[in-house]
């Protein structure tokens, strides 16, 4: 059976690492300036170290100059594709067609592939790409999966990817005006001020009573009337799998490591074992791990057609979830873990840690921990101490199945 790439978001060298230790085949990233990711925390030297720390694990890494240019972006994208040359990554993602064919002129062996921001929706316009010299089309979000499978028998030759998990832009693959025109920053230039997300009143004016607003009186379920629920396809995945497209990928470039190693861990054993038995495949094991993220609700997007107003979550626009990111193993010694904490813990809490090795989590109560530079016996770490290290003993047999850079979580129940 084919199985597609799973392709993860990284917007650290550490989050890169951490999407590869649980199961990524490629890691998405890219320069912040020219590129939809104004907040990344890469610099040059650590795309350098990721690139060749993917390659020396057999993995791949693709860049991302997927922006739409104005004139004054033209020296910043002469520099962007200079740093190309010298990278050379598996792979670059792009969306304006200016800046695919300056890349292509000035680099032509660096593989080309076209952006969901290209909006690329139908059969003719992935032929168009092709023609182009494209090596890889990033379906709109938008595309249901009838039209997938049109597209996939129609366009044989050419990688297709989609996306199967993350958050949804109320707008068109990301094609959004309204946090530039309400803020000043630009979600084509990775700066989205998520406007969707904000609770809106609504006013009507009466044409013979002009100047004179009256309030739409919003019930429940109507304030957040743009904000939609985060995609997750891995209740339909088998359809999904069974069309035969080259890549998978995970929106989230922003997000932490947790939620890296959690999305990785779930799909990529979702996608082997589907190969391995695609019969008597089930979803449930992958969602109950999925529901462990702070999500909006989970949607199904324009899987099956149009989205419905089920697509949406009208009560609230934060995320909301049971459990948070604890910490992340940054050492270990003959009978301890060295966490770095990412969450408050405190004497007698019990975390799970997530192995690399494992699907079922392994489960740690905390009966002593102890600050990891001077040794001393802790009760607690409160929210002001993240980021500090502490020493947590535990068996040897958790030990081997827990390398560095393994993530833990934290029940912390409904709010």
């Amino acid at each position: 059976m084919k199985k597609p790439e799973l392709l993860l978001p990284a917007g650290t060298l550490d989050r890169l690492k951490t999407a590869f230790l649980y199961g990524a085949d490629v890691v998405y990233c890219g320069l912040p300036s020219v590129s939809l990711r104004a907040k990344s925390g890469f610099t040059s030297a650590d795309l350098k170290e990721g690139i060749n720390y993917a390659h020396s694990i057999g993995k791949k890494i693709y860049l991302t100059l997927n922006l739409f240019t104005h004139n004054q972006d033209m020296e910043r994208l002469e520099e962007a594709v200079k740093m190309l040359q010298f990278l050379k990554p598996d792979g670059v993602i792009v969306a304006d067609s200016g800046v695919f064919d300056y890349i292509g002129e000035v680099c032509p062996d660096l593989p080309l592939h076209i952006s969901t921001q290209a909006n690329i929706c139908s059969w003719m316009t992935v032929q168009h790409w092709q023609k182009q010299g494209a090596k890889l089309c990033v379906l709109g979000r938008e595309v249901p999966l009838k039209e997938m499978r049109e597209i996939r028998e129609k366009c044989p030759d050419i990688a297709l990817e989609v996306f199967v998990h993350g958050a949804m832009c109320v707008s068109y693959s990301g094609r959004c005006l309204l946090s530039n025109f309400l803020t000043g920053r630009s979600a084509n230039k990775g700066n989205c001020a998520h406007t969707c997300r904000w609770k809106y009143k609504f006013y009507i004016e009466e044409e013979n009573r002009p100047g004179q607003f009256m309030q739409l009186d919003e019930d429940d379920h109507g304030a957040y009337v743009m904000n939609s629920r985060d995609l997750c396809l891995m209740p339909r995945l088998n359809e999904l799998l069974n069309v035969g497209l080259d890549s998978f990928k995970i929106e989230g470039r922003n997000k932490s490591e947790y939620y890296v190693s959690v999305a990785a861990r779930a799909y990529r054993k979702a996608i082997d074992d589907w190969a391995e038995n695609p019969k008597n495949w089930k979803p449930d094991e992958y969602i109950k791990e999925l529901s462990t993220l702070q999500n909006r609700g989970y949607t199904l997007g324009f899987f099956d057609g149009n989205a419905g107003p089920e697509s949406l979550n009208y009560d609230i626009s934060a995320s909301n979830g049971e459990w948070r990111y604890a910490g992340r193993v940054m050492d270990k010694t003959g009978d301890s873990i060295i966490l770095e904490i990412k969450h408050k813990i405190e004497k007698g809490d019990e975390i799970e840690f997530l192995s690399p090795y494992q699907f079922e989590p392994i489960c740690v109560k905390i009966d002593d921990f102890y600050d990891a530079e001077n040794g001393k016996s802790l009760e607690v770490i409160s929210t002001g101490h993240l980021g500090q290290a502490v020493r947590i003993p535990v068996d040897k047999s958790i030990l081997d199945k827990l390398p560095v850079l393994s993530v833990a979580r934290k029940f912390i129940g409904k709010k």
